[in-house]
């Protein structure tokens, strides 16, 4: 019976935490404050206590995720209508590189040392901090980077060239099941799509994995691969 008892509030711990996580809003990991990530860790240990609650009273550990949950909302309404609430919570931007000059004040504030700074340059693709005009660090933890004008990439304006505008591809075949809302919105239709299959030398409409539509019309198939591969080309 016990048993039987903690698996139905396991079910019910996971509804109220999936319900409540829907209503806070979906986050990233990096994106969240100090307090988001700790109410977020609140709650998933009060789930945790509901779901092996052998006394069968739920409504406490459910109640209180609820509150938890109501001042997470409540604290991202009062982010939106207030600056200074949004700086208390989650910081500010730090300027730790800017013309060239490390700025240490802000390396100590943030309590991050140069080897982990240098760390990150690397890890964002620049070796040589010479080659940086400004980094910041954001307020979810991260490092923004812009680099000195002569080492950015270029750009088609910057060549003067005219590029027509690009689209996300469409998937209009998964798993050899056709969709068929998705190959209407690409403006094709089955006998297309076969024909094209066709053409690739594809006759059996299981063997494609995926198939994706550009926005200039042209059919991307990958195939499912008869044999596993077992090499590690990157050891």
């Amino acid at each position: 019976m016990e048993l039987l008892n903690v698996f139905f509030a396991s079910l019910g711990s996971a509804a109220a935490l999936f319900i409540l996580t829907k209503i806070m809003g979906k986050r990233e990991m990096s994106q969240l404050s100090m307090f988001d990530f700790i109410t977020a860790i609140t709650i998933g240990s009060i789930a945790a206590e509901m779901a092996t609650a052998l006394e069968n009273d739920f409504m406490k550990p459910l109640i209180a995720m609820t509150v938890y949950a109501l001042l997470s909302i409540l604290i991202s309404y009062l982010n939106l209508k207030s600056i200074k609430i949004r700086r208390f919570l989650y910081g500010k931007s730090l300027i730790i590189l800017e013309n060239g000059k490390l700025n240490d004040k802000n390396l100590k504030k943030a309590r991050l040392d140069i080897s982990e700074f240098l760390t990150q340059c690397r890890n964002s693709g620049y070796f040589n901090i010479d080659n940086l005009q400004t980094a910041i660090l954001e307020p979810n933890g991260k490092i923004s980077f812009m680099p000195i004008s002569t080492e950015r990439p270029v750009t088609p304006n910057d060549l003067k060239l005219n590029i027509s505008e690009e689209k996300p591809s469409v998937n209009v075949i998964i798993d050899g099941q056709i969709l068929a809302d998705n190959l209407e919105y690409t403006g094709n239709d089955e006998k297309w799509l076969y024909k094209q299959l066709n053409e690739q030398g594809i006759t059996k409409l299981s063997d494609v994995f995926l198939a994706t539509c550009n926005n200039k019309n042209n059919l991307s198939v990958y195939v499912k691969l008869s044999k596993p591969m077992t090499r590690d080309i990157f050891q």
